[in-house]
């Protein structure tokens, strides 16, 4: 039992490590947008007024596609952590979904799935009365 708790807490620290690295790739993005479109209103090109709301745009939409994508995965790892039985739905979802981001992500959907569909875990996040044990 004791050593599914280490599981879920990796698996935990695991999703929210994946999900700072996804704000960090937004930020990055989004420094290297405005830069964009920077160099083009720089250019003096007369076109460029129709380019840079374009650039602008797809920018802002980009980087905030990403940082919704990222926030499932760090408020179930946070979730994880204090092991809460919401945390660990949205860990097995989020792990079926990973298995598509072929090899770094499978491998963490898989590790995911394991951890959290075993009946070990399962334990871990039962709240009702009769689970619950008092500490010595």
């Amino acid at each position: 039992m004791r050593d599914m708790q280490v599981h879920v807490k990796v698996l935990g620290a695991m999703y929210i490590a994946f999900a700072a690295l996804g704000l960090l790739l937004a930020t990055i993005l989004l420094i290297g947008m405005g830069g964009a479109v920077g160099l083009v209103g720089a250019s003096g090109d007369p076109d460029a007024a129709i380019a840079i709301p374009i650039i602008g745009i797809a920018g802002t939409a980009l980087v905030a596609v990403i940082a919704v994508l990222c926030l499932p995965a760090l408020l179930t790892g946070v979730g994880l952590l204090s092991f809460k039985p919401w945390a660990r739905v949205a860990g097995i979802v989020l792990a079926a979904v990973s298995l598509l981001g072929f090899p770094l992500l499978t491998i963490l959907g898989a590790y995911g799935l394991w951890v959290l569909l075993s009946k070990e875990s399962e334990h871990l996040f039962d709240t009702s009365p009769a689970a619950i044990t008092p500490s010595r």
